[in-house]
């Protein structure tokens, strides 16, 4: 697969997100966030299992063998995709889906700085003005002076530390066992057994509290869960994750516009203009390392 090819599914990622996050707000009933979040993800899992376990027969046999250190691996991507999903879905039921979509965006910047200070990586030099232009555009886009942050706002920031965090393990995961379905597979599945078992110790819900959210649960398990996440561990193989968190914060741009669209969430031409710098940074980090390789190769 080509970068090219890889950044267009984390671009189909953010499109399916943002569009998830009116399901997430209004299609939970009385599921609360760590009941939710576990019911959508173990459902993921299972949609992604038998591709999963394809990949990692052919992996096991021709590529590589898998080890303990793999699956550990795995069990704490999934642990921390549970706490960065459970926090962010708390918020948004708390808050309009404007501002939960550019305050989720607060991770952007910090992938490169994660990936400097804790991995020593240093990302390519357009990912920094790139996550500039993303922030800024967010903030933008969120509607700037007329943000009001809400006990929701903050609940949806504590998410971002975790969601960056993620976005590198995924990075590291599929790199190392160069198995991305396998992966996804196992991530969800860890993520959807801690959300079950911490909303039956914190939230304690019964069978029709489930049943009134399962709309919800089947459209975010199938397209937010098992395509989009997969498409974003797919894509990850071949994208460096400061530049995957950049393209991935496009969901903020198709979060506004779902909001305008399905809830009535007005979005202004100074808050388009956000999205073009989105879209300008998304658009840089995609362009500029290839200019690089293209006077090397000349």
């Amino acid at each position: 697969m080509s970068r090219l090819q890889a950044n267009l599914l984390l671009s189909l990622a953010a499109l399916i997100w943002g569009s998830s996050f009116v399901v997430q707000q209004i299609g939970t009933g009385n599921l609360d966030a760590a009941s939710f979040t576990g019911a959508r993800f173990l459902l993921g899992s299972l949609v992604v299992l038998p591709f999963a376990l394809r990949q990692f027969l052919h992996v096991q046999r021709e590529v590589r063998a898998f080890t303990l250190r793999d699956g550990l691996g795995i069990a704490l991507t999934g642990s921390v995709l549970c706490v960065a999903a459970a926090l962010q879905q708390y918020g948004i039921l708390r808050t309009t889906v404007t501002n939960s979509g550019f305050l989720t965006a607060l991770y952007v910047p910090m992938v490169p700085i994660l990936a400097l200070l804790v991995f020593r990586k240093k990302p390519h030099w357009s990912a920094w003005p790139a996550s500039i232009c993303c922030f800024v555009g967010t903030y933008i886009m969120s509607g700037a002076q007329n943000v009001v942050l809400a006990s929701g706002d903050l609940w949806v920031i504590s998410s971002t530390i975790f969601w960056a965090s993620h976005v590198l393990l995924i990075g590291i995961m599929v790199q190392k066992t160069e198995a991305p379905l396998v992966v996804a597979c196992g991530q969800f599945f860890i993520c959807g057994i801690l959300g079950l078992f911490l909303g039956q110790y914190l939230e304690s819900p019964d069978l029709n509290v489930f049943a009134g959210a399962l709309t919800g649960i089947l459209c975010m398990g199938f397209f937010s869960v098992a395509l989009a996440f997969t498409f974003q561990v797919i894509g990850q193989r071949y994208t460096p994750a400061p530049d995957a968190a950049i393209i991935l914060s496009s969901e903020t741009v198709f979060a506004a516009l779902c909001g305008a669209i399905f809830l009535g969430e007005r979005v202004s031409d100074f808050q388009l203009a956000g999205g073009l710098l989105i879209f300008g940074g998304i658009i840089a980090v995609e362009i500029l390392p290839m200019l690089k390789t293209a006077r090397i190769l000349s």
